[in-house]
């Protein structure tokens, strides 16, 4: 298997090709039309000098996000929301504007070389093309392609913002069931970082706080990009007090921005332990309940084995994984309830005819709510923060509160 470190890398590549490929596609077409316009020599050369400066830039912010682990760590208001947010919105926007216009491209090229082997073989021609007619297509095209950025801005200012209760009730088979249920609280990717601030968190943390949890259970990705954001994370999630204490599991990036044992000292400091392929009974005034955790299935060492041994099974068990994939295996082993995130339904969803289409639809069998093998279930949090982009579209930021019986 690749080592972890090249895999990242080979990924902050692809990421930064499209980036770039994208803006360098944009300006080329930008270009072409102010040379085609009807403006004066003066206005296009001033024109196309501020285009090439804007995409220029974009590159150059794409180079310094990419390149360095966490950029602008203490962004003021006026940076984040005048410089970051739109250079964000237009990047995610842009990219399917690119792919639209390709597109568009492709159709026209298509056109123009079957009339040229209409041509060849005989065929008579329609006419010369009308010019008012190609500025009015080249005007929709334009509105058309701008969509996407319009609606990456919606999904960054309006979806992204807040979170959705979503409360869920389970029996967990005890021979005794929890009466009244026992609240259990879970809160996922949360993204600490640029777009996922103290003040977002600190909001975050009182809504848990508000659903008077028994427990209250993270399952990983606390940060975004770096270890610098993991401590403000920590101190707004260790406000929730709940009943019989708060538990977590490490995600990918955790991994990918720092060393497992530094992250575990950080968050047991905060008075949130981390089951780190573990597990905990806890006393509650109704019962015993066993909370097992184990380490990012991809990135990370997992061993649900290990965290398994010396558990009476007899217990009622809640699994904590970041990725949900471990839930067939956890069916197996008949553990009853599996909480897990990682891949924020989608982030940005289309839903046709019922159907969801997201590039986590395509990824995994999990992509969010709840699943269920014989008499165990799964349930995937569409998780607090973002990665990548601060959009959001048809999938928005999540707290869930069960009632376990």
């Amino acid at each position: 298997m690749m080592p972890v470190s090249i895999r990242f890398i080979l990924v902050r590549s692809i990421i930064l090709a499209l980036l770039v490929g994208s803006q360098l596609y944009l300006f080329l077409r930008g270009d072409r039309a102010l040379r085609r316009s009807r403006l004066s020599p003066r206005r296009k050369r001033l024109l196309r000098l501020g285009l090439a400066g804007f995409f220029a830039s974009m590159v150059i912010v794409y180079l310094c996000f990419l390149s360095r682990g966490a950029p602008l760590q203490h962004a003021s208001p006026l940076v984040l929301y005048g410089f970051v947010y739109p250079a964000a919105i237009w990047s995610f926007g842009s990219l399917f504007s690119c792919l639209f216009l390709l597109l568009a491209d492709l159709i026209g090229w298509c056109a123009r070389l079957m009339r040229s082997d209409g041509a060849a073989t005989g065929t008579p021609a329609k006419g010369a093309p009308d010019p008012s007619r190609r500025r009015f297509v080249q005007t929709g095209l334009t509105a058309l392609a701008a969509t996407p950025v319009l609606i990456s801005g919606y999904g960054a200012a309006h979806e992204s913002a807040g979170c959705r209760i979503e409360e869920v009730s389970l029996s967990l088979g005890g021979a005794r069931p929890f009466d009244p249920p026992l609240r259990v609280v879970q809160v996922s990717d949360i993204h600490a970082g640029l777009f996922m601030t103290p003040a977002r968190m600190r909001h975050c943390a009182e809504a848990v706080q508000r659903l008077q949890p028994d427990l209250f259970v993270l399952t990983g990705d606390f940060i975004s990009n770096s270890l610098a954001y993991l401590a403000p994370c920590v101190k707004e999630m260790a406000r929730v007090r709940s009943r019989f204490g708060s538990f977590a599991v490490l995600g990918n990036h955790e991994h990918w921005y720092g060393e497992p044992e530094e992250v575990i000292a950080v968050l047991h400091a905060g008075g949130i332990p981390v089951l780190h392929n573990s597990h905990r009974v806890v006393e509650t005034d109704r019962g015993p309940v066993a909370l097992v955790g184990i380490d990012d299935l991809r990135f990370g060492k997992p061993n649900l084995d290990q965290a398994l041994v010396g558990l009476d099974r007899a217990i009622p068990t809640i699994l904590l994984s970041h990725r949900p994939d471990i839930f067939p295996r956890a069916a197996a082993r008949n553990i009853p309830l599996t909480l897990s995130g990682h891949f924020h339904g989608g982030q940005v969803k289309i839903s046709l005819l019922g159907v969801d289409f997201s590039l986590a639809h395509l990824l995994t069998p999990y992509p969010e709510g709840l699943y269920q093998i014989e008499r165990s279930h799964l349930y995937v949090n569409r998780g607090l923060g973002t990665t990548g982009t601060p959009v959001r579209l048809n999938a928005p930021p999540e707290i869930t509160l069960f009632h376990l019986a």
